[in-house]
């Protein structure tokens, strides 16, 4: 039997999310299988992908395949516009341990430069939280997490935000040098989990290369109104995580399947006429998702029949 070919059937401007890769080998997959997670990519059909570095032993494994991921990613037509570089030690309360994250950083723009990535995107900073075991190896820390975390006892909010604030400074210079936007993810118990937080950050860093990825599935859960997000941040956002959410839990399934209004949203988008990416971000362990092959297939048919055919008209 013939095998479908369904690379023409999704528009470069969708992107295959890394979620695809940790939902079926686990936080973090295994580095060294990348070109394999790439074949993936290719057979489902994407042509443009997200790939991601976590933390420094994974981002470094990474950062040693760089060009052999570049040379993969051009024979088998991929795109990656969007490298991840997962590195929570850059909001440390230590400023030697951001000191340290920022060298890694740089690592990670220049696996994205290499592999011809638009920008660079990180979960936002976490909160300088001390766990009873450090920090946890996790996507996203939910309430259990949070209910274990405490802050230092010396901790001064105001030199903290400002060298805060003065780090993520010096991290938007060294993408924008490599010609790289930097989008921030949001997500629960982060210090910039919705709109107004965003702003409020962005006014501190005060770097035009900063971006807020607009997750739709995090930001429900949060009830930060994606409408009033569209509209209030539409020079802000480049890029957008798509997956639905029934409001209730952090959890990113197939739109349709959660409570997300899509058609206001899509009416937000046309009237700031967004022209940025879409990242489909579906599953993880937080979702109810087996098929993650099907999944990502329809939502990228979803898109294509909800945006890209009506904005080719």
């Amino acid at each position: 039997m013939k095998k479908e070919n369904h690379t023409e059937e999704i528009h470069p401007d969708i992107v295959a999310g890394y979620l695809y890769i940790i939902g079926r080998y686990g936080y973090p997959p295994p580095a060294g299988d990348s070109i394999l997670h790439l074949k993936e990519f290719a057979e489902l059909g994407f042509r443009s992908i997200e790939l991601e570095g976590i933390r420094e032993k994974h981002l470094m494994e990474i950062w040693e395949m760089r060009h052999e991921l570049r040379t993969g990613a051009d024979d088998m037509n991929l795109e990656v516009p969007v490298f991840c570089i997962v590195l929570p030690g850059l909001s440390s309360a230590d400023s030697r341990e951001r000191e340290e994250n920022l060298v890694l950083f740089e690592k990670g723009c220049e696996i994205a430069e290499i592999l011809g990535a638009r920008a660079v995107l990180d979960n936002s900073p976490l909160p300088p939280w001390q766990f009873p075991a450090g920090i946890p190896v996790t996507r996203h820390y939910d309430e259990e997490n949070l209910a274990s975390a405490t802050l230092p006892q010396d901790l001064h909010w105001k030199t903290y935000w400002d060298g805060l604030a003065s780090t993520y400074r010096e991290a938007c210079d060294l993408a924008a040098s490599r010609n790289l936007e930097y989008h921030l993810h949001p997500c629960l118990g982060a210090l910039v989990p919705t709109t107004d937080a965003f702003l409020n950050f962005s006014g501190a860093v005060k770097r035009d290369n900063l971006k807020f990825n607009l997750d739709t599935a995090n930001q429900y859960f949060l009830k930060d109104n994606l409408v009033l997000s569209i509209q209030r941040l539409e020079d802000s956002i480049a890029y957008i995580h798509i997956s639905d959410n029934r409001g209730f839990r952090v959890e990113h399934l197939v739109p349709g399947q959660g409570n997300i209004p899509w058609e206001s949203f899509f009416e937000m988008l046309d009237r700031v006429d967004y022209s940025g990416l879409f990242g489909i971000d579906i599953g993880g362990a937080e979702s109810d998702v087996d098929d993650y092959n099907t999944a990502y297939r329809t939502a990228a048919a979803w898109l294509h029949k909800n945006w890209f055919k009506y904005k080719s008209k």
